[in-house]
C-alpha cells in the first residue's frame, strides 16, 4: 500500500527511463487505483504490469473485492497471489490461494504464487513441511500445462519489511525445495521450466549475490522496488 497515482506517476516514469533492455522479465505490482495509469504508462515499454491480489469469483456481493475480468480489461498481465501479508492479516488460506490461481488461469493472467516461513516455524524446524504444504495445496488440481504458467515466489515472513534477508545459501535451498517439490507433483522437465524468485528484501546491495544462486530466478522486490535507481540496479543483476 504505497504510492498515490500521482507518485506513481512519478515513478513509473523514471522506471521506463531507466529500464530498457532487461535481460529478463520485468513487472511492476501497483496498487489497484494505478494500475489503469500503469498500463497506460507502460504500454509502449519492455515493463508488464501486475495486481496484488484478486477474488476467485467473477463477480458478486464481494465489497472492496476485484476480479479477474476487471483485471484483464484494463490490460494487467501478472497478479500476486498469496502473498504473506495476506495470509496473515486478510485470512489468506492454502484453499483461497488455489482458487485464486486456477481463476488467474482461467483469465490468462500470469500468477506470482507466495509461499514462506515465519520465524517461530523456522526455528521450530518447519520450514520445508510447511513449504511443501503451501505448495501441494496450491497446486491441487493443475494440469501440466496449467503448471508452466505459474510463477513461485519464496518469501521468508521474518524476512519481509524487516530488513533482514536469508542468505544467498539459505534462499537458494528454499527455492531449490519448491523446484523439487515441483517435480515429485509433475516431471523434472516442467519443474527445471518453472521461475522461482526470492521476495525477502532483496535489495540493490544483495541482489547479485542472490540472483546468482543457481535455483534464484528473479526477485519479488518490496521496498527496493520503490525507488527507480535501486530497482533499476537490481534488475541489472539478472
Amino acid at each position: 500500500m504505497n504510492k498515490t497515482v500521482s507518485e506513481s506517476i512519478v515513478l513509473i516514469k523514471e522506471l521506463c527511463e531507466k529500464i530498457n533492455n532487461p535481460a529478463c522479465d520485468v513487472a511492476i505490482c501497483v496498487p489497484y487505483t494505478s494500475l489503469s495509469t500503469a498500463v497506460e504508462m507502460t504500454k509502449d515499454s519492455v515493463i508488464g504490469v501486475g495486481a496484488q491480489n484478486l477474488h476467485f469469483c467473477d463477480s458478486g456481493a464481494y465489497t472492496g473485492e476485484i476480479s479477474a475480468d476487471m483485471l484483464t480489461e484494463i490490460g494487467v498481465s501478472y497478479v500476486i497471489i498469496g502473498h504473506s501479508e495476506r495470509r496473515q492479516y486478510y485470512a489468506e488460506t492454502d484453499e483461497t490461494v488455489n482458487s485464486k490461481i486456477k481463476k488467474a488461469l482461467e483469465k490468462k493472467l500470469i500468477p506470482i504464487v507466495c509461499v514462506g516461513e515465519s520465524l517461530e516455524e523456522r526455528e521450530s524446524n518447519k520450514t520445508f513441511d510447511l513449504v511443501k504444504t503451501q505448495v501441494v495445496k496450491a497446486l491441487e488440481g493443475l494440469s501440466d500445462e496449467d503448471m508452466l504458467k505459474v510463477v513461485f515466489a519464496y518469501e521468508p515472513i521474518w524476512a519481509i519489511g524487516t530488513g533482514k534477508t536469508a542468505t544467498s545459501e539459505q534462499a537458494n535451498e528454499v527455492c531449490k525445495f519448491i523446484r523439487d517439490c515441483i517435480e515429485e507433483l509433475y516431471t523434472k522437465d516442467i519443474a527445471d521450466k518453472v521461475i522461482i524468485l526470492y521476495g525477502g528484501s532483496m535489495n540493490a546491495k544483495n541482489a547479485e549475490e542472490l540472483l546468482a544462486q543457481s535455483d534464484v530466478d528473479g526477485g519479488l522486490i518490496g521496498g527496493a522496488s520503490l525507488k527507480a535507481e535501486d530497482f533499476s540496479a537490481i534488475i541489472s543483476f539478472c
